[in-house]
């Protein structure tokens, strides 16, 4: 059995930098503004990049796309395209944009860390990490362009997660329209935990640009619930959208009696 394990993972190591690749086609998303590069800071910058090294950069080869909530303005959500670099067993971190192409814009970090790790947090940190259970058996949170098994693996290892993060510009998203250049204070995202908390078109949208079918992927991962544990946050936003209901097997750690829910 470790030995299929220990395959399995090569695998999916090696198909996932291919993910990028697999999805590169998206709509231009804003620039700030600013004068045209002039020939010297090209010239710079072949120097650079020629000279120097990009090592923090080069292992973040896991590609995520989901959606964020704020926390303090849930009305407030976004598309967001995470690179990772999965640091090891327990711990990840990510870089966020706004989208994959070339010109894409730099929101945010997330971290990611498993239920161990999220164990040993003081009680007044846990507030700013958000479960992952309802990303992933929602059918939300994908893996673009890789295989549908080393896809499935990768949710299952990520089951009972959680993930801090942080928005720093508001680039435009659903109802919202953004800002030229990174304003105010960092946001403090969330996670969707309810079916309705998505505003309509918000997923479809990111469905329809990827080639991507939400719904087919959360019946591939109807298995998964019984690796659910229940987990702290679910309920955070759940008086923001009183039309919301809940996702089979994704249940908040206080409302629970230590089991997640049963399949509806």
């Amino acid at each position: 059995m470790r030995t299929k394990v220990v395959a399995a993972r090569s695998v999916l190591a090696a198909l996932l930098p291919l993910a990028a690749i697999g999805s590169a086609a998206l709509a231009q998303t804003q620039q700030p503004p600013g004068d045209d590069k002039t020939a010297k800071t090209r010239a710079l910058e072949l120097g650079a990049k020629a000279l120097q090294g990009n090592s923090p950069l080069g292992p973040m080869d896991v590609y995520l796309v989901g959606f964020h909530p704020t926390k303090d303005d849930p009305m407030h959500q976004m598309e967001a395209h995470h690179y990772c670099h999965q640091v090891n067993q327990d711990f990840a971190q990510c870089t966020l944009f706004d989208g994959n192409g070339s010109k894409a814009n730099l929101t945010g970090i997330e971290y990611i860390i498993s239920d161990k790790l999220f164990e040993t947090l003081p009680q007044e940190e846990r507030k700013f990490w958000h479960p992952h259970n309802a990303e992933i058996l929602s059918g939300q949170l994908v893996a673009p362009g890789i295989p549908a098994p080393a896809e499935k693996a990768l949710m299952k290892d990520k089951m009972n997660s959680y993930g801090k993060t942080w928005h720093v510009w508001n680039t435009g998203a659903m109802g919202h329209a953004g800002d030229k250049l990174p304003m105010g204070p960092p946001m403090l995202a969330w996670s969707f935990n309810r079916d309705g908390e998505a505003r309509p078109g918000l997923v479809e949208r990111r469905d329809e640009k990827m080639d991507i079918r939400t719904a087919d992927k959360r019946r591939e991962r109807e298995d998964l619930r019984s690796l659910a544990k229940p987990q702290s946050g679910v309920d955070d936003l759940k008086s923001a959208f009183p039309q919301s209901k809940p996702i089979p097997g994704v249940v908040d750690k206080k409302s629970s009696s230590g089991h997640a829910a049963a399949p509806r």
